[in-house]
């Protein structure tokens, strides 16, 4: 494996009735508190009153920026800057999942910034410092609640991209799994597809000799692969809701890539197509990460096949490296299909008329993927295969 150095400072604060400790984290850091959510789901869930409540035993002097979209805006980051700035907000609390997280990273970063949001995101400026926050996640989804990674989408000029810093790690992130019973069909099934793509982009790596850590993913993917038809058949499981939760935490908070880089190229490829789309992230996915993984197979036959004996019970006895690797990612796609993830682009209704303008923002900085570099042709045949 490849030398290392791990730091994560989130405190996860995870089981029912948690949500009292905001009275316990938040005055840490002051009286003036930014509450940031989303579309409001957290009021039909009872979960914005309960905050509330929390809030105002604290005695905190509550301001509010709601709406933040699925795929969240530079221009909603930017209101929430605005906000800090003027009142002099102390201590931010994103409540709601992934998306919302993200937008407040953004916008705790930028309140200690004095040039244009963008420029961090863009990595045109770095985030030294950043505003405290908090999260109470409502979405086993993205990690986002225990890392320091965000994606923003810059709408006006179709831009999407992911960045990061130390400074933007959440102070502390509260997971009841009880908040998450209100979570829809859909939303749920694209839960699970983004955090099992994020255990696999990190499994596809060029380290040698990672044994621990290929277990260790090779067991996240097992355990979400064992709870999700159960919890598909019963949305209101407290037990299957609470292990697909810490799932998508444990998926992305650093420690399973401890030792080598995992690949990301087909993140990188769906925020191209998100950012002209604004399709869900998690269902751009579903569809091009099986279709990444065909056209990578020959790189390394022998991973792929690990993977497909290992996680999805491919008998290799008799078959090539590359035979048993391409059975184990139709047996992904028969798996997310049967959990009701998208198979093909055209399920958004997206055709080839904007491959081209797709593949060219995917490849503004260049060649990238770490398991496998892509190259402009390599993009565009991996989208022209989702259709």
């Amino acid at each position: 494996m490849n030398n290392f150095s791990f730091y994560n400072p989130t405190k996860l604060i995870f089981g029912k009735d948690q949500l009292e400790k905001l009275q316990t984290e938040l005055p840490k850091h002051g009286k003036k508190v930014l509450l940031v959510y989303g579309g409001g789901s957290i009021k039909k869930s009872g979960l914005y009153d309960d905050i509330i409540q929390e809030l105002h035993q604290m005695s905190a002097e509550i301001f509010e920026l709601s709406g933040v979209e699925p795929n969240p805006k530079l221009t909603t980051a930017e209101k929430g800057i605005e906000i800090c700035k003027r009142e002099g907000i102390d201590v931010l609390l994103a409540a709601g999942g992934g998306s919302v997280i993200d937008c407040t990273k953004l916008i705790a970063a930028g309140a200690k910034y004095d040039g244009p949001a963008w420029d961090i995101v863009t990595k045109k400026a770095y985030a030294k410092e950043a505003l405290p926050f908090g999260t109470v996640l409502t979405l086993a989804a993205t990690g986002s609640e225990m890392n320091a990674g965000s994606v923003i989408t810059n709408w006006e000029t179709q831009e999407k991209y992911g960045w990061g810093s130390p400074a933007v790690f959440p102070d502390f992130s509260i997971l009841d799994p009880e908040y998450t019973k209100s979570v829809p069909e859909d939303q749920t099934v694209y839960g699970i597809v983004d955090m099992m793509t994020h255990v696999m982009e990190q499994y596809f790596n060029n380290a040698s000799h990672t044994p621990l850590q290929d277990r260790m993913c090779e067991s996240v993917l097992l355990t979400v692969k064992e709870a999700a038809p159960k919890l598909m058949q019963d949305l209101q499981s407290y037990e299957h809701r609470e292990t697909i939760l810490y799932s998508g935490t444990i998926a992305l908070n650093g420690m399973l890539q401890m030792g080598y880089n995992g690949d990301w190229a087909s993140h990188n490829i769906e925020h191209a197509v998100s950012a002209v789309y604004d399709i869900p992230h998690a269902g751009g996915l579903a569809i091009l990460f099986p279709n990444w993984m065909k056209h990578n197979v020959q790189v390394n036959p022998a991973r792929f096949r690990q993977l497909a004996v290992r996680v999805f019970d491919v008998d290799p006895s008799g078959k090539t490296d590359e035979e048993a690797a391409m059975e184990g990612i139709q047996k992904l796609r028969e798996f997310w299909s049967s959990i009701g993830a998208p198979e093909q682009l055209s399920y958004y209704d997206i055709d080839d008329s904007k491959l081209d303008l797709i593949t060219d923002k995917a490849m503004i900085n260049g060649e990238f993927g770490n398991f496998n570099s892509l190259q402009q042709d390599d993009v565009k045949a991996i989208l022209q295969a989702s259709l």
